[in-house]
């Protein structure tokens, strides 16, 4: 008769069975740091590139258009009245613009692949719980 948990293999084959499926864990939580890195860096791209963009519309504002909505405003107020007026809605805009790739770089930033750390620590506490249960 024989007790559950009662194995016919070798230590020796166990082992081997150990050592290939601690390899096989390593590769799979390398490739899902790998595929967390990688994401975390296209969040990172799409923020900067927002806060890029952001910029250069703040920057076509208080240019050309800026001028022209001065312009168009002046020939109903004063010219002072206009310029202030289109100087806060192109403020407004581009900090609206800036704010969402700020938000976007918070998402992404740091590049650490969390889920991978925490997936590690959890396969360690597995490991431990498993080398205590089997020396008793």
């Amino acid at each position: 008769m024989s007790l559950p948990g009662d194995d016919d293999r070798s230590i020796a084959e166990l082992t081997k069975e150990l050592l290939r499926n601690v390899s096989e864990l390593v590769r799979r939580e390398i490739e899902l740091a790998k595929l967390e890195v990688a994401e975390k860096a296209r969040r990172l791209t799409v923020g900067i590139a927002l806060v890029a963009v952001g910029g250069v519309i703040l920057l076509a504002m208080l240019g050309a258009l800026t001028a022209t909505a001065i312009l168009a405003l002046a020939t109903t107020l004063d010219a002072w009245l206009a310029a202030l007026i289109v100087t806060v809605v192109a403020g407004v805009l581009g900090a609206v613009v800036v704010l969402l790739g700020v938000k976007s770089l918070k998402r992404g930033a740091p590049p650490v692949p969390d889920q991978t750390v925490d997936s590690v620590k959890e396969d360690i506490a597995w490991v431990k719980t498993r080398a205590k249960s089997g020396t008793r």
